[in-house]
Parts: structure tokens; sequence; C-alpha cells
């Protein structure tokens, strides 16, 4: 029996971009794993760690394009962004700053 599913070119057109751009960062950064999270309306969340423990993000219009995109990257992708994932991130100076010194009377960051 044939495949009847359709395919969107143009929702394949931005997967595959996206993929062009988590495989970039991918190699500037060694090797890279991810998580796609669903953030409502505005579509879904890929979260890059990289080998190094860079991590940056990219917002994907739909959950079905971020999971296309990551797949066809090749990356490993995890379920949840816990445990032995998440503590390959490697934050720095300006992150602390951000997160944490709003918070507990750091720098204002302004």
């Amino acid at each position: 029996m044939a495949d009847t599913q359709q395919v969107d070119p143009k929702a394949e057109r931005k997967a595959t971009r996206l993929a062009q751009r988590i495989g970039s960062f991918s190699k500037a950064h060694g090797g890279a794993e991810g998580q796609v999270a669903y953030i409502g309306e505005r579509g879904a969340r890929i979260v890059l760690v990289g080998e190094d423990g860079t991590w940056g993000d990219i917002v994907a219009p739909t959950y079905a394009i971020a999971e296309k995109a990551v797949e066809k990257s090749g990356i490993t992708v995890h379920e949840e962004f816990d445990g032995e994932f998440a503590a390959k991130v490697r934050t720095g100076p300006y992150e602390w700053s951000r997160m944490a010194g709003i918070q507990v009377g750091g720098p204002s960051n302004s």
C-alpha cells in the first residue's frame, strides 16, 4: 500500500533550514545534544547543548517541524532537560548575573 501522507513543502524547507543551523552549532561545539519543548502557540523550543558545554536554542513554528529538524540534524534528543544532560551546560558570568543576580541583589544588567 502506498504512503498517502502529504508533505508540506514549506514545513519541509523550514525543518531543513533549522537542521542546518543545528548542524552548524554542533560542528562549532564539538557535537551537540538537544531537547524539544512545546511552548504553546509560538511553536517549540529546541534547546541545544554542545560537547563543550555551550548552550543555545532555536524556536520552530511547530512541534512537528522541530522534531523533523532534530531528526534531520542527527543529534541525540532527550525527552527531558534534566540529569546528566542538564549537567553538561556550562554557564559563564553573564548567565549567573542574569539568572541569579537579579534575584539575589546582583547587577541589574540594564
